[in-house]
């Protein structure tokens, strides 16, 4: 048996059977689905405009809208993320599955609600809105890869035993 075929083994389940149908006959699954990957779309083209707008000085207003735009996103997925996580686990977040993901997830939401009061009082400058905007980005960065983690995991987990890719 491989390294990995062990860990596989010895890790405990993220879903239990019950869980797990419960997962696939929601329709929360697919919201999140569909969301996921439109706000990692957001924070791309976000992403884009605020370096753009730090490196040559160029574009403040429409990397602003895009950073309001890929936060409703943030938004959007976290309250439909709760509703999901009420669903299969039967409590709205910090399910054990789900548990370091949903408190990352608040530092994200944090340093993006940060950016907004930074934006609405004028309290930091444009470029350290920007800067804070990166701040929450790479929050952002960091707790996708949990959840594709923990995506990857659940897939290898619902595989047979004895095949892992």
């Amino acid at each position: 048996m491989s390294r990995q075929q062990a860990e596989h083994s010895n890790a405990q389940a993220i879903y239990t059977p019950e869980q797990r149908a419960r997962r696939d006959a929601t329709i929360w699954t697919l919201v999140q689905g569909v969301l996921a990957p439109l706000q990692f779309v957001a924070f791309l083209i976000s992403l884009l405009l605020v370096v753009r707008y730090l490196w040559t000085g160029d574009g403040y207003v429409i990397a602003t809208w895009s950073i309001f735009i890929k936060t409703s996103f943030l938004y959007l997925i976290m309250i439909t993320g709760a509703i999901w996580e009420k669903t299969v686990f039967g409590q709205y977040l910090f399910a054990s599955a789900f548990f370091w993901e949903d408190i990352f997830s608040f530092l994200v939401i944090g340093l993006h609600t940060a950016y907004i009061w930074a934006v609405w009082t004028g309290i930091l400058s444009p470029v350290e809105q920007m800067w804070l905007a990166l701040a929450a980005y790479a929050a952002y960065a960091i707790n996708a890869g949990q959840f594709l983690h923990k995506l990857r995991s659940a897939r290898l987990q619902s595989k047979p035993s004895g095949l892992v890719i």
